[in-house]
Parts: C-alpha cells; sequence; structure tokens
C-alpha cells in the first residue's frame, strides 16, 4: 500500500493564511527586514520568494543587498542598524554568505527579539531551556507536517531525526521532546543506522545526502519527513540537466511508510511559511501585542 503524500504546500498555504488573518487586525503591519550578501544564485531566488511572500501576507518587506566583497564591519554595521530601528520587527540573514565572512559572529549581531531564523545563541539556549522564544524555521515545519499526518497529539511515538545540525537536527530534536515525543538524534557516527531508523514512528532525515534513507529503513506505516534537498544529475531531461530529490529514496519508502513528504512540495515550502509565522510573533512580542488566535 502506497503512502499517503503529505502536501507541504497545501499546508503552507494554511499556515500563510493564518498569517494573513492575524496581520488583518493587529494595529499595524509587521516589518521583515532580509539581509543579501552576494549575489548567490540560489540566495537570489530565495530571498525574491521570501520578499514576495511577506507583502503577499499583508506585511512590510525590507530588502537590503551588499555585495560580495562587503566586509565583515559593514555586514555587521547593517545589521545593528536594522536592530535600531523601531520599525524593523524581524532580521533574516540569507545564508550562505560569502566564504570570507564569519556567518556565526553575523548572526551573534542580530537582536534575538528580532532573530525570525531563531539561529542566535539566545533563542538557541531558550529552545533547550523550554523557554518561550523564537524557533528554527524549518524544524517547525517539520513538527507542523507531522502533526496534520499523524494528528496534533505526537506524544509517545518515537521520532529518530537523522543529522546533528543546528539549522536542524538539533532544534529538530527539541521540537519533537517538547511534543513528548521519545527522540533519537542518528548521525554519521550511529552504529546500524538502518536498524535505529526502524524504530521510528517519525523519520527525519536531515543531512544532505541524496537515497540515505532506503524502504528497508523505514518502520511500516511511518511518517517519514524528509528534509533534504539535494539536486541530482537527470539525464533524461537532457545533457547537463538535475533535478531536486531528498535524502530518502522517495519510490522505496513510499511503499513502505504510511506518511511522506515529497521533495519538492513537502518541507520547503513550510520555511517560509513558518517564517512568516516568526515575525508575526516577534511583532506581537516586541510590541506587546495580543497573539492572534489560530496563528
Amino acid at each position: 500500500m502506497a503512502a499517503n503524500i503529505i502536501d507541504g504546500k497545501a499546508i503552507a498555504e494554511d499556515v500563510r493564511a493564518g498569517v494573513e488573518r492575524a496581520v488583518s487586525i493587529l494595529p499595524k503591519a509587521p516589518t521583515l527586514a532580509v539581509v543579501l550578501v552576494g549575489d548567490n544564485a540560489a540566495s537570489q531566488v530565495y530571498v525574491r520568494n521570501k520578499v514576495r511572500q511577506t507583502e503577499e501576507a499583508g506585511m512590510v518587506s525590507i530588502r537590503r543587498h551588499l555585495p560580495a566583497d562587503a566586509t565583515q564591519f559593514e555586514v555587521e554595521n547593517l545589521i545593528s542598524d536594522l536592530n535600531a530601528d523601531p520599525d524593523v520587527d524581524g532580521i533574516l540573514l540569507q545564508l550562505p554568505l560569502p566564504r570570507h565572512l564569519h556567518e556565526a559572529a553575523a548572526i551573534e549581531k542580530i537582536d534575538p527579539a528580532k532573530d525570525v531564523d531563531g539561529l542566535t545563541e539566545t533563542n538557541a539556549g531558550r529552545l533547550a531551556l523550554g523557554k518561550p522564544g523564537l524557533v528554527p524555521c524549518t524544524p517547525s515545519g517539520c513538527v507542523i507536517l507531522a502533526k496534520r499526518a499523524l494528528g496534533e497529539n505526537l506524544s509517545g511515538k518515537h521520532c529518530v531525526v537523522i543529522g546533528r545540525s543546528i539549522l536542524v537536527g538539533k532544534p529538530a530534536a527539541l521540537l519533537f521532546l517538547a511534543e513528548n515525543c521519545t527522540v533519537t538524534i542518528a548521525h554519521s557516527r550511529t552504529t546500524d543506522l538502518a536498524a535505529v531508523c526502524r524504530q521510528a514512528d517519525i523519520l527525519v532525515p536531515a543531512v544532505g545526502r541524496p537515497g540515505l534513507v532506503t524502504g528497508d529503513m523505514v518502520k511500516p506505516g511511518a511518517a517519514l519527513i524528509d528534509v533534504g534537498i539535494n539536486r541530482v544529475p537527470a539525464p533524461e531531461k537532457g545533457k547537463g540537466k538535475t533535478r531536486l530529490v531528498g535524502d530518502a529514496d522517495y519510490s522505496g519508502c513510499a511503499a513502505v511508510a504510511g506518511h511522506i513528504t515529497p521533495v519538492p512540495g513537502g518541507v520547503g515550502p513550510m520555511t517560509i511559511a513558518c517564517l512568516l509565522r516568526n515575525t508575526v510573533l516577534a511583532a506581537c512580542a516586541r510590541r506587546g501585542w495580543d497573539v492572534p488566535e489560530g496563528l
């Protein structure tokens, strides 16, 4: 029996609709500032999408673009200016930065109250301690997708996260733990990864290795939330063409799993939707507004 497809596009539309309703009743439209350094083609596409969806949700979008040879001082000075701007509710530093720049230092310059990517040490620490704060967008989306597949109550489910990055793996594990899941973090040094994965009611591969998870690694009926986004050759499309795939062998895993996210169209759309949601939450916290119901 084939797995149920978890439609990330449709679920992201629901989240964005909630954001739009929230924005419509707030005293003032929240403002999101996106900082892009350099001319990375993929980053430019991501920024355009974020700007467009921010404005479609009724919020104000500010775009700041620095050249690829910008200095660390110039990047951090821009972030400091946005921190000081009372009209800016959220700041997103588009990653990756050019290689000569120190990403972690730049991220730490962001005011935690405006850190809509949830990457500062303050917000990471709050997540680890179970305190309120802004949470990374992709892991938030993973939890929402799992709930849509399995129901709002994830208590007691065994969640296996493959990957221990600060961007996805670790925060995803903490978020599922907060949902009262039993959580295992697996990684490149895990002994018998397949056996660990087969224990999972919720399997979240997030390592950037195409085809890492095969059908024999999936527990029958499990929910597979595939975070991986990888480009692989697609000669059937023409010479030099590529296609996007996840970390899971989709066809093999879909034959065993109960629910599965496609790539593309699964976790990806949720990331921007959760970014918009975080911007509204940041605005409410900063300005002392009540968080609208249904957000």
